[in-house]
C-alpha cells in the first residue's frame, strides 16, 4: 500500500499534534503519579551506582555543549569530515584546540580514559613536555603551542585524542572484536556498523559486503537464539544506495530493494534480528513501502525477525506506528520495531528552515517529544502480537512508563541503550525488576569512521539539559530529572518552542522568509510536474514601458533537456528599442527616486508576493527553457522572491531618512541617499531567474530605474518575470526588458549615453571589457559580480545598484 497519507500529517501544526497525544492519554492520572514515583526511585538508585556510569556519558557530562571545549570538539569533528587535506586539517584543528581551555578538565572526570582524551588534547605526555614556566601557565602554553600551524605533532594528539574516543564510542573495530567484548561483558547487541551513506555505486557494493559480512559473523554464533535473544544488525538504508530518496523510486527499487532483500535473507537465514534504521524525515514514506515489499517477500519465509527503528520525535508518528502495525497483520508477519526519540533533531530543524517548509517534521519541544513517546509506546503495545517493542530510552520517567503499560498489557518487552551510554539507570532498574531482555545499540568500526556517530551523539546528548547530562548531576533536583511531560505541555498549552519560529518567519518581523515545496511530498511533486505537462509555448520579446514590442529575429526556441520539445518564439530588441527604452527611464526615475525607501519597498514586496504567487509556472517554465531540474527551480524563484524582500529591507533602513552630518563651520547638513540613475543589467543563463531579478531589486531599491537584458539562452522566463513586476504594482517606465545579444545589445546598453550605472554577473573577461568600455560615460557606475554555477540556492549577495550620497 502507499505510504503518502502519512506526509499529510508531517508538518501539521504543533499545536494540534500535542492535542492529539493528550486525548490518547497514554497515561492516567493516577498512572502519571506511580510512573513517576518509580522513576525518582530509579534516578536515585542510579545515583548511587554512579561508578557504573559509561564512559561516553563521561566524556558528554565533562565536554558538554555548554561549554567552549565540548563546543569546540563538536565543531571539530563535524568539520574534519569535509576536510580532505592535511594542510586544512592542520589549521583547523589548530584553530579549534587553541580555543578552548583544556587544563580546567584534567583530572576532573572520573573515567580514566576521559582524563586519557583531555590530556592527549592538551598536546602534553609524550608528546610534549612543558618547562616550569609553562606548567605555571598551562592554557596559555597549550594555545601557543597549538598556534604553530602545519606541525604534524598537533594532528597527532588530536588523532589520539580521537583514537582513545573511539575505542570507548565503538564496542570494537570489527564484528569479530565487538562479539567478543559482548560476550565478555554479557550484551545483547544490535550491531552498528559505522559508516555514512553512500555516495557512489562503489561505496554501496562495500557497504552491502561489509553488512553481509556482519550478518555471518552474527549468525554463526547464534545456534538457534532467535531475533529476540540473540544479536542482531542495524542496516542503514541510505548505505546501500546513493539515490535513497523519495523522488528517486525508481531507481530506489531497482537498485536498493534487490541489495536489501539479499541481506534481509541471510539475516533470516541466521535467525537474527535485522533492523531497517531511522533516518531522515524526508525518507519515512519510502522505507515503509520497502518495509512492505520485505515483509511480503516469500523468500524471506515466516522469519519474524525483520524490524524497523520508529522516531517519537516526528509529529506523525503514532499514525506511523499504526502504519507498520498495518503491514505486518496483512502481511502475516510479525514485525520488531525500535522506538526510538530520534537523533536527526538539529538537522530536521535546520533543513526545513533553509528549505522554507511550512513547518517542522518533528516536535520543538523536548516535553512534547517525550509526551509522543509514551503516545507510540501505547500503540506498540496495544499491536501485540503483530509488533514486538523494543524500547530505546536513557530517560528514566520514559522507562517507568514503557514498564508500567507493558506489565498492564501483560508482555515482557525489550529496552534498549546505547553503548557507553544508560548503564548506571538500566544497573539500577535490573536492581528493582530483576533481568528484563535488554540489548546494547553497539556501533562497530575504526576510529576513522567514528566521527559521523560522535557529531549525533553529541548534538543529541551533550547539551547540559539533556536527561543523560542530568541522571548523574547530584546539583539537579530528582524532581527536575524525572519531570511529567505531560504536565509540561498542558502547561505551555502544546505551544512550540518560544525561540524556534517557523521558517517563513526565520528572519523575524519586517521580512518574511521565502515558500519552499518537499519534493519527499508525492502531491508537491505530481503539482510541478502537472505544471510541466500543462505548459504552453510562450513568446517573448522586448518590452518597453509595458509594451511587448516586435523586435526582429523571431525564432522558436527549444528546451535544452528535451530538444523534441519547443518552448516558445524569441524576438530581440533592435536599438531602437534600447533608445526608446532609455528614454523612458530616465523621465520615471527622479518621481521613482523621490519615493522614497519606505514606498519602494512595498512595491518590492508585492514584487516577491507575486513570484511566490505564480511559483508552479515560473518553476515549469526555468525547467523547460533552462534545462533545471524541478529542485533547483524552486530554489530559484525562492532566491528571487528573497532578493526581492531582502533588497526591501535594505531600502527603508538606507533610503528612508536623510542622515545628519556636522559642517566645517558646525552647521548642519543632511545627507540624503539618492540613486544614480538608469541602470543596465546584465544577468546570467544559469541563474536566469534569481540572479535577474536581484540585479534589478537592489537597482530598484536604490532609486533607480532598469534596463534589463537576460541571457540569450533564457530570454521567456525573463520576460515572465517583467511582466509579473508591473502587475505587482511597478510602474512599467522603470523596468524594461531588452532581449538580444551581448555583442550588439550588451554593448548598446553600457555604451549609451543614457546608462549611469552597469550590474553584470557573468565571467571575469566580460567584466573587466565592460568597464574599459570607451563608450561608458564620465561618472558612471558599475558593480561586476561574478558567480559561479551552483546547483542550489545560497546566500544572497548585493549585486551593485548603489545608490549615491549628494547634499
Amino acid at each position: 500500500m502507499p505510504f503518502d497519507h502519512l506526509d499529510d500529517l508531517k508538518f501539521i501544526d504543533e499545536r494540534a499534534a500535542v492535542a492529539a497525544a493528550l486525548e490518547a492519554r497514554p497515561l492516567s492520572f493516577e498512572e502519571r503519579g506511580q510512573v513517576r514515583d518509580e522513576a525518582e526511585a530509579l534516578v536515585r538508585a542510579a545515583r548511587r551506582s554512579a561508578d557504573r556510569q559509561g564512559v561516553v556519558e563521561s566524556f558528554l557530562q565533562e565536554f558538554s555543549l555548554s561549554t567552549r571545549e565540548g563546543l569546540a570538539l563538536m565543531c571539530l569533528a563535524e568539520a574534519l569530515l569535509r576536510t580532505p587535506d592535511e594542510e586544512t586539517r592542520d589549521k583547523l584543528i589548530a584553530e579549534k584546540i587553541s580555543s578552548a581551555d583544556w587544563a580546567s578538565h584534567a583530572g576532573r572526570s572520573d573515567s580514566f580514559l576521559v582524563n586519557a582524551s583531555t590530556w592527549s588534547l592538551m598536546l602534553t605526555g609524550k608528546i610534549i613536555d612543558p618547562d616550569e614556566e609553562a606548567r605555571r601557565d598551562l592554557s596559555g602554553f597549550i594555545k601557543r603551542l597549538a598556534g604553530r600551524l602545519g606541525e604534524p605533532v598537533i594532528r597527532k594528539a588530536v588523532g589520539a585524542a580521537v583514537r582513545i574516543m573511539g575505542e570507548q564510542f565503538v564496542l570494537g573495530s570489527t564484528i569479530d572484536k565487538a562479539i567478543r567484548r559482548a560476550a565478555q561483558e554479557g550484551f545483547v547487541c544490535s550491531f552498528d556498523m559505522l559508516g555514512e551513506g553512500a555516495r557512489t555505486d562503489a561505496d554501496a557494493d562495500r557497504y552491502e559486503a561489509a553488512y553481509a559480512a556482519a550478518i555471518a559473523t552474527v549468525g554463526k554464533g547464534a545456534k538457534g537464539q532467535g531475533p529476540e535473544a540473540g544479536h542482531g544488525i542495524s542496516v542503514k538504508l541510505s548505505a546501500l544506495s546513493p539515490r535513497y530518496e523519495a523522488r528517486q523510486a525508481e531507481r530506489v527499487f531497482a537498485d536498493l530493494y534487490p541489495r536489501v532483500l539479499r541481506l534481509a535473507a541471510q539475516a533470516a537465514e541466521a535467525d537474527i534480528n535485522f533492523t531497517l534504521d531511522a533516518e531522515e524525515a524526508d525518507r519515512l514514506a519510502i522505507s515503509l513501502e520497502i518495509l512492505e515489499r520485505l515483509a511480503n517477500a516469500p523468500e524471506l519465509g515466516t522469519w519474524t525477525g525483520l524490524g524497523l527503528a520508529l522516531q517519537a520525535y516526528q509529529k506523525r508518528s503514532p499514525k506511523v506506528v499504526e502504519a507498520v502495525a498495518g503491514i505486518a497483520r496483512a502481511s502475516g508477519r510479525r514485525l520488531m520495531v525500535r522506538l526510538v526519540k530520534g537523533a536527526y533533531w538539529d538537522s530536521e530543524i535546520k533543513r526545513a528552515q533553509v528549505a522554507g517548509l511550512p513547518g517542522y517534521p518533528v516536535y520543538t519541544t523536548k516535553a512534547a517529544t517525550d509526551l509522543s513517546y509514551l503516545a507510540c509506546a501505547r500503540v506498540l503495545l496495544a499491536s501485540a502480537p503483530h509488533l514486538y517493542g523494543q524500547f530505546a530510552t536513557h530517560n528514566a520517567h520514559t522507562l517507568a512508563a514503557v514498564r508500567l503499560m507493558a506489565r498492564q498489557a501483560g508482555l515482557a518487552c525489550e529496552f534498549q541503550r546505547l553503548h557507553g551510554m544508560g548503564e548506571a539507570l538500566y544497573a539500577a532498574a535490573q536492581e528493582r525488576y530483576g533481568d528484563f531482555p535488554l540489548r546494547v545499540y553497539a556501533p562497530v568500526g575504526s576510529h576513522e569512521d567514528l566521527l559521523p556517530y560522535l557529531v549525533r551523539r553529541l548534538l543529541e546528548n551533550g547539551a547540559n539539559t539533556s536527561f543523560v547530562h542530568a541522571l548523574l548531576d547530584e546539583r539537579t533536583p530528582v524532581a527536575k530529572v524525572v519531570s511529567d511531560p505531560v504536565t509540561a505541555v498542558e502547561a505551555t498549552g502544546g505551544a512550540p518552542h518560544p525561540r524556534i519560529p517557523l521558517p517563513v518567519d526565520l528572519y523575524g518581523p519586517g521580512r518574511r522568509n521565502s515558500t519552499g515545496l518537499d519534493l519527499s511530498i508525492a502531491a508537491d511533486r505530481a503539482r510541478l510536474q502537472a505544471a510541466v505537462a500543462a505548459l504552453p509555448p510562450l513568446e517573448a520579446g522586448p518590452i518597453v514601458g509595458g509594451h511587448v514590442l516586435a523586435g526582429q529575429g523571431a525564432s522558436a526556441r527549444l528546451s535544452p533537456s528535451d530538444t523534441t520539445v519547443t518552448v516558445g518564439r524569441v524576438s530581440e530588441a533592435t536599438l531602437r528599442d534600447v533608445d526608446a527604452a532609455y528614454e523612458a527611464a530616465a523621465k520615471a526615475q527622479p518621481a521613482w527616486d523621490a519615493f522614497g525607501g519606505e514606498r519602494r519597498a512595498k512595491v518590492l514586496r508585492a514584487m516577491g508576493d507575486a513570484l511566490e504567487a505564480h511559483r508552479d509556472r515560473l518553476i515549469a517554465i526555468c525547467a523547460r527553457e533552462a534545462g533545471k531540474t524541478l529542485q533547483d527551480g524552486i530554489a530559484e524563484v525562492r532566491e528571487a522572491a528573497d532578493f526581492c524582500r531582502y533588497y526591501a529591507s535594505l531600502a527603508e533602513k538606507q533610503f528612508a531618512h536623510g542622515e545628519t552630518l556636522k559642517g566645517p563651520v558646525g552647521e548642519t547638513n543632511r545627507l540624503y541617499l539618492r540613486g544614480r540613475g538608469v541602470f543596465a543589467c546584465i544577468s546570467p543563463w544559469n541563474f536566469p531567474l534569481a540572479i535577474f531579478t536581484g540585479q534589478i531589486a537592489a537597482a530598484l531599491a536604490a532609486g533607480n530605474a532598469v534596463l534589463a537584458k537576460p541571457a540569450e539562452q533564457t530570454p521567456i522566463i525573463a520576460s515572465e518575470a517583467v511582466k509579473l513586476f508591473h502587475q505587482a504594482g511597478l510602474d512599467p517606465n522603470l523596468l524594461h526588458l531588452v532581449p538580444g545579444e551581448g555583442g550588439t545589445i550588451g554593448q548598446a546598453l553600457i555604451s549609451h549615453k543614457g546608462c549611469d550605472g552597469v550590474a553584470f554577473t557573468g565571467g571575469t573577461d566580460t567584466a573587466w571589457a565592460i568597464n574599459r568600455s570607451p563608450g561608458r560615460p564620465p561618472g558612471s557606475d558599475s558593480a561586476v559580480h561574478r558567480r559561479d554555477r551552483r546547483p542550489e540556492r545560497h546566500v544572497r549577495g548585493h549585486h551593485g545598484a548603489a545608490g549615491t550620497g549628494a547634499r
